[in-house]
């Protein structure tokens, strides 16, 4: 599914395309709506970039085995192999 902003929505927000992403992720990681590996993806980080933006807002983690299955889950839907011996 894609999402569409309107241009003047996102103009509105004094924010670029890329930091609306970021801050929706942000936003749905600290509400419990989003694994952390979902929210990686939504702002376009890797895991420890998001981590780190989320530790400069003093944003704690939460993972627990529910959110491990649900980023399995999303690996394996986006074909990302995890076994280390390609």
């Amino acid at each position: 599914m894609n999402f569409e902003i309107p241009d003047d929505i996102v103009r509105a927000t004094h924010l670029t395309p890329e930091e609306l992403r970021m801050e929706i992720a942000v936003m749905l990681f600290e509400r419990d709506r989003l694994t952390l590996g979902q929210a990686s993806i939504l702002a376009g980080k890797k895991q420890p970039e998001f981590q780190q933006v989320l530790a400069g807002r003093k944003i704690s983690l939460h993972y627990d085995v529910e959110d491990f299955r649900k980023d399995l889950q999303t690996l394996r839907e986006l074909g990302v192999r995890g076994d280390r011996h390609q």
